[in-house]
């Protein structure tokens, strides 16, 4: 049977966890007090990436093989303590307090209400039109491989370097990869897209066995979408370091350039499992995307 509540003191609160032995990824082994506890270990390297940035949160009540949903509004039962801010929906223009993520305590509380997986707005607070990030998503097609992916990194890094950015990248924890580019103030959402689109349009016209630009689904044939819309306001990402509700647990974590280079790696290497140890070892190699440092370079 599932243990007993219990209570974790955390930042400084107490946050009621529950049915710790339930599991969640059961192929695996693996249960709701393990996504718990990789939480509670990771949380100060989480943290930084959520503060004053809207989180989206995808929940799997009785673990990844039952039914899930996304839920970007702050819960109505969420303590008073777990901070929301209003935004206006692009879609039918009503007010709706997004979430947002401030301490281990609401991480965990979170956590607790089955939400494996925690995915970021690329701007945040107090200004939500203005994004910090330029994000090229790489999405392999259902007859590309991994390895296609870093490919494609790799030669997305060459050109951002030519125009004197630097990126860093991340797997998505499924079988792509995210490629971030911290921005200083002053971009606009369309401006961004627009240029993400443009190096997409530049990057496929000079691999194109490689690339493709987004039209339509990303998931299909030999060739790496980049997927531009990603920068759009309201769209999210998935959170450095978070868990996805996939088999093996795997986890959406930073990768150093050379370990793209040596393209060895594999998302099945990155889990919860490992994940922690890693993290202990390399420090959290992202953090320079926190700089929001950079402008966007002419074509």
């Amino acid at each position: 049977m599932p243990a007993a509540a219990t209570t974790w003191r955390l930042a400084g609160r107490d946050v009621r966890v529950s049915n710790l032995d339930k599991p969640y990824w059961p192929d695996d082994g693996l249960t709701k007090g393990d996504m718990l506890a990789y939480y509670r270990d990771l949380a100060p390297v989480l943290l930084p990436y959520f503060a004053d940035r809207p989180v989206t949160t995808r929940v799997y009540a009785r673990g990844i093989q039952a039914p899930s949903y996304y839920r970007r509004e702050r819960p109505e039962q969420a303590p008073d303590w777990i901070r929301g801010a209003p935004y206006q929906t692009a879609s039918d223009q009503h007010e709706i307090q997004v979430l947002l993520v401030d301490d281990a305590a609401s991480l965990i509380w979170l956590a607790n209400t089955g939400a494996v997986e925690l995915h970021l707005w690329g701007a945040h607070l107090p200004d939500l039109s203005e994004p910090d990030q330029a994000i090229f998503d790489l999405d392999p097609g259902d007859e590309a491989a991994f390895a296609d992916a870093l490919e494609a990194a790799l030669r997305l890094r060459d050109l951002l370097d030519g125009l004197g950015l630097r990126a860093y990248p991340k797997t998505t924890g499924g079988h792509g990869l995210h490629v971030f580019l911290p921005l200083a103030p002053g971009h606009t959402f369309p401006q961004v897209r627009d240029w993400v689109r443009s190096v997409a349009e530049r990057l496929a016209a000079e691999h194109p066995r490689l690339f493709a630009v987004a039209h339509g689904a990303t998931h299909r044939g030999r060739l790496v979408t980049v997927d531009h819309a990603q920068n759009s306001i309201g769209r999210n990402t998935a959170a450095p370091y978070t868990l996805r509700g996939l088999p093996g647990a795997p986890v959406s974590t930073p990768l150093a350039w050379d370990e793209v280079e040596a393209g060895k790696i594999r998302p099945s290497d990155l889990t919860l499992r490992t994940v922690p140890e890693r993290v202990q070892h390399l420090g959290d190699i992202f953090a320079p995307v926190l700089a929001r440092d950079q402008q966007l370079s002419p074509l």
